[in-house]
């Protein structure tokens, strides 16, 4: 095993002009196949709420789930960075919680750190979070916490204007102590600038090549996820195919009589069963 990743290593990877590979993990299973993958960083985020619980909106996942399934990641994980999304009820709805759930991700989870999303008190909550000796991911341009507010799931910075406006959130975010932010549904022209302007790390999500790094939802790459597709998705494996393949010979095997056959059953003593059967009068 290589050694762990850090927050130092996550930086130098910039400086040094490395890409920074980042995917999001639920359990413990999934979470271990990052660490011998080799991935740099582990987000367990709050992208559960869609690909996992089924639920409509990412809004509707709380902290109880967050930590519950950032626990299980952590457990599988031991090189790679563990970062926890905070969902929108741990600093959005009351930013008054935001530092006291950041912590949890930390002391309860045992995650490395933690990611939100902008919104419009997003620049106090940050320092707030980095004042209290967590480190925080930042999140830009298309956030999926306030889609609705946004005008649904579809490129954002698209005119001087709005550009501008994301730009100038990085930046505040990286002044705030960031130490990476995520771009997500950006024209790449705009994140090849604010990966020109920014010290710290860019991970992008729909935002061009020139970003320091990408991430994607596991359950995309895999192919295991039915929701709406973007344009930035690539499916690497269809494993959903090879999964119903299997589930679907398992039925019929079981249905036919072939599974379990003699090489998957257990035995006993021939003495020992007719003992039995005498005594169950068989």
């Amino acid at each position: 095993m290589s050694e762990r990743m850090t927050i130092e290593k996550v930086l130098n990877k910039k400086k040094q002009k490395q890409k920074i590979t980042m995917l999001t993990a639920y359990d413990y299973s999934l979470g271990s196949l990052m660490d011998a993958s080799g991935v740099d960083m582990v987000l367990v985020g709050d992208s559960v709420a869609n690909v996992v619980l089924g639920l409509e909106s990412t809004r509707d996942v709380g902290m109880t789930e967050m930590l519950h399934h950032a626990k299980a990641v952590r457990k599988g994980v031991k090189r790679a960075l563990v970062i926890g999304d905070m969902p929108f009820e741990s600093y959005q709805a009351d930013t008054n919680q935001s530092v006291h759930n950041a912590k949890r991700f930390i002391e309860e989870a045992g995650c490395d750190a933690i990611k939100l999303e902008w919104f419009e008190q997003c620049p106090e909550v940050t320092a707030k979070i980095v004042q209290a000796g967590i480190a925080v991911m930042g999140h830009v341009g298309l956030t999926p916490q306030r889609a609705e507010e946004m005008g649904g799931f579809k490129v954002q910075g698209k005119d001087k204007e709005s550009a501008h406006q994301i730009i100038e959130q990085a930046k505040i975010l990286e002044q705030q102590g960031c130490f990476a932010v995520v771009l997500e549904c950006i024209p790449t022209p705009v994140a090849e600038i604010i990966t020109q302007r920014l010290s710290i790390p860019t991970i992008g999500i729909g935002a061009g090549i020139h970003c320091d790094g990408q991430v994607l939802v596991t359950h995309d790459l895999l192919g295991l996820s039915d929701r709406f597709r973007p344009k930035f998705m690539k499916q690497y494996v269809d494993l959903k195919s090879v999964v119903l393949k299997g589930i679907n010979q398992f039925c019929q095997e079981v249905e036919k009589g072939i599974f379990p056959d003699e090489s998957r059953s257990y035995n006993m003593n021939a003495q020992e069963l007719e003992r039995l059967k005498k005594e169950e009068e068989i």
